[in-house]
């Protein structure tokens, strides 16, 4: 009789469970998202969260904030989500250096991006485009290249910091053209720019959200695209591709993570509803004006590209002996 009534009762309880765990799959998003940008207000990754937390928030009928926490690379940021409770509430913005380049940058980190985060979505990529100053006298991206190889370590160029995507798509030209040139890291790709408009620097690596100001303005002048095709903004520029660098494509890649152990059906409804911001004709077509390319990929789809990307800049990071220890 004893275990029989044990028997029941645990039947009884694992039915209760069920029901529970249901019934948060149901309800999900039922209280408001926290969502953590770890770069200050203002930048594009700011910008592409902000503009998407707001539709988001209108679609789920729940507050969406926006919480700016910089430093440390993204670290700081990516490790306090690690620490969230996995339950959809608390998300983070996450970039190439989030969850590729930091693993191979950093001797130790405060977080693991294969263990203690989830892909939900890659939102969008910032591509990337090489840039002179307005009174270079370089004609275009084949003569940079054939100048800087002719003047090995005599060329310096900026970046918006070391071991930024930008940082990293200047290392990929290097190494695929044969090059030596200067890093000079900036705090921003903002003063690097600004540098670059007063002959401080001679080039650099600029994703098109930052300086579509500073080419329309004149200020600076676009050589080529680290894109597989040519940007619709810039449809005068090629691509490395087409002048004969087919390995120089990169950008500035930013998904949407949660904490390890998030349960799938929430990922998933989660990945539905911000998918669906961004196919949103006003969103889409802000995010293009703003030099965004929307994107809204599954959470599998997501996950094999931080796969492949980590296995290409690993080895580049690797080869260049780059580290910010």
């Amino acid at each position: 009789m004893l275990n029989r009534r044990c028997a029941t009762g645990l039947i009884t309880a694992i039915a209760l469970l069920g029901g529970t765990v249901a019934a948060h799959a149901q309800s999900y998003p039922a209280k408001p998202i926290r969502w953590v940008v770890p770069y200050p207000a203002g930048g594009g990754s700011d910008f592409l969260a902000r503009t998407i937390g707001q539709q988001l928030s209108q679609q789920i009928s729940q507050p969406v904030t926006v919480d700016n926490k910089p430093g440390g690379n993204t670290a700081i940021a990516a490790s306090e989500v690690a620490r969230s409770a996995a339950d959809g509430y608390t998300i983070l913005s996450a970039d190439n250096g989030t969850m590729v380049f930091n693993t191979a940058l950093y001797s130790k980190l405060t977080y693991n991006p294969e263990k203690d985060l989830t892909p939900v979505t890659l939102m969008g990529r910032f591509p990337m485009i090489l840039v002179v100053g307005p009174n270079s006298d370089v004609k275009d991206a084949k003569d940079f290249v054939a100048k800087a190889k002719a003047a090995p370590g005599k060329i310096s160029y900026g970046s918006a910091g070391a071991g930024s995507p930008h940082h990293l798509a200047m290392e990929l030209l290097k190494v695929q053209g044969g090059l030596h040139m200067v890093h000079i890291p900036y705090r921003g790709a903002a003063p690097a720019l600004t540098d670059l408009a007063g002959g401080q620097v001679a080039a650099m690596m600029v994703d098109l959200a930052a300086g579509a100001g500073f080419i329309k303005g004149g200020k600076v002048r676009p050589l080529a695209v680290a894109n597989p095709t040519r940007l619709p903004q810039l449809p005068d520029v090629p691509t490395f591709a087409e002048l004969g660098f087919k390995g120089v494509e990169a950008s500035a890649q930013v998904g949407i993570v949660a904490p390890a152990n998030t349960p799938a059906d929430t990922v998933a409804a989660l990945q539905k509803q911000v998918a669906m911001a961004i196919q949103q004709p006003a969103i889409r077509q802000k995010l293009i004006d703003f030099g965004i390319e929307p994107v809204g990929s599954t959470p599998q789809q997501y996950a094999e590209l931080i796969r492949t990307e980590v296995q290409r800049w690993h080895q580049l990071i690797r080869e260049q002996k780059i580290s910010l220890d």
